[in-house]
């Protein structure tokens, strides 16, 4: 789906623990730049390849991928996009969360499952195991650490917004001549509406709480949300209500 002049959000169908689903990544492209945003579940670089050149830009142009944030949903199929894409890909993240994204540190959702081993049943042990291996499957050095404020000199200007709670290192992007957001996982679109991610999922609620609320200090008129998809009814006052 377009969103504005080079900003397309991709509709990569999914399944987990046999739940299908739908998340939405983001292609940007100026020029020579083409900026893939989030890469996935592991093995999904056919999807990507589809979506990406419905959209009219070649699959072997993509030089940057930067990732939100580490869960295997969005770094599981880094390491293989990266291998089937000809050309030099450089991988950015947060400075926070490149320990996690190169495997120096074990990610929030494993440690925790990890934790409990001993009390998880089945279907939790079998959710364990494939996210050990997909994690192990996906990680990938990272060339390029960003922080908040930083902004990349794209489409007008692309902002970081450092914005922990859902993970450690977690950030959104905000393109500022679209007013557009790409959320991450701080934001849901769920039954036509806006809502934040559920506690049991953050890392530390009181930051995602935090995160929220800096939003405010943004003119927002599109928000991409990983899962869900487009929301732009009128998106400034959707996020107030949700703090």
């Amino acid at each position: 789906m377009k969103i504005a002049n080079g900003i397309e959000m991709l509709e990569i169908s999914t399944e987990a623990m046999g739940r299908p689903g739908t998340i939405n990544p983001t292609l940007i492209w100026e020029n020579d730049n083409v900026i893939l945003v989030d890469t996935g579940f592991p093995g999904q670089q056919q999807l990507f390849k589809e979506q990406i050149e419905k959209a009219g830009v070649p699959f072997d142009n993509i030089n940057m991928i930067i990732l939100t944030h580490h869960d295997i949903d969005h770094i599981g199929g880094l390491n293989g996009m990266v291998k089937e894409i000809k050309n030099n890909i450089k991988v950015i993240s947060h400075v926070e969360e490149k320990p996690y994204i190169q495997g120096d540190k074990v990610p929030h959702k494993l440690a925790k499952l990890e934790a409990n081993a001993e009390a998880l049943d089945e279907n939790m042990k079998q959710m364990y195991n494939m996210m050990k291996t997909g994690f192990a499957a996906g990680y990938k050095e990272v060339d390029e650490v960003l922080k908040d404020g930083d902004v990349l000199p794209y489409l007008g200007g692309i902002e970081v917004i450092y914005t922990p709670g859902h993970t450690i290192g977690h950030m959104c992007l905000y393109l500022r001549e679209s007013k557009t957001l790409i959320a991450g996982d701080l934001l849901f679109y769920r039954e036509g509406k806006l809502s934040k991610a559920d506690s049991s999922i953050n890392h530390d609620q009181d930051l995602a709480l935090k995160s929220l609320k800096k939003l405010t200090q943004y003119d927002i008129e599109n928000i991409i949300c990983y899962h869900g998809g487009l929301f732009n009814d009128n998106a400034n006052e959707s996020i107030k209500k949700l703090i």
